[in-house]
């Protein structure tokens, strides 16, 4: 990949990468860690599968993220009061909050949970979350269609115990 050619994902990429980032973190972090996303993609911008640049760049901002978190969680010792999540709620939080699905969907283990919130919230492709997760797309295929169970059996679970 070329200068022009990164600043063209860049510039196409910025937003969709920044949106991922508000729903995983507090607002005052998602602009430096963006660039730091970015950095490193400038970095490994040769690693790039063609076509696949914003899966690319998610799993990418997964990895930051993680780091993020442990530095964060290293620095907040003395503060059992405050739920990290709940300082920067993430997008599944807001738009499932006090619903039975929220009740189903915060019950799946987290792997579950990622797989679903990838399809759904950040709408990628089968084959664009198999290069987020670095997995196959048949493992991809078979790790949504067993989480969609799960959940589903999880919402049968919620709604008998209203």
């Amino acid at each position: 990949m070329e200068q022009d050619e990164f600043v063209s994902v860049f510039r196409s990429y910025l937003k969709p990468v920044s949106l991922y980032l508000t729903r995983r973190v507090a607002s005052q972090d998602v602009e430096d860690l963006a660039a730091e996303i970015f950095e490193i993609a400038w970095r490994k911008k040769d690693s790039c599968p063609e076509g696949m640049e914003l899966a690319w760049l998610y799993r990418i901002s997964g990895f930051v993220v993680s780091n993020h978190r442990r530095k964060v969680n290293r620095r907040v010792v003395f503060l059992p009061l405050f739920d990290q999540d709940q300082a920067a709620p993430s997008a599944e939080d807001v738009a499932l909050k006090g619903t039975e699905l929220s009740l189903a969907f915060n019950a799946l283990a987290p792997a579950d949970r990622q797989v679903l919130s990838l399809l759904v919230f950040e709408q990628l492709t089968i084959s664009e979350i198999a290069i987020t997760l670095g997995i196959s797309a048949n493992t991809t295929s078979k790790r949504i269609e067993r989480a969609r169970e799960r959940l589903s059996l999880k919402l049968s679970e919620a709604k008998s115990d209203l």
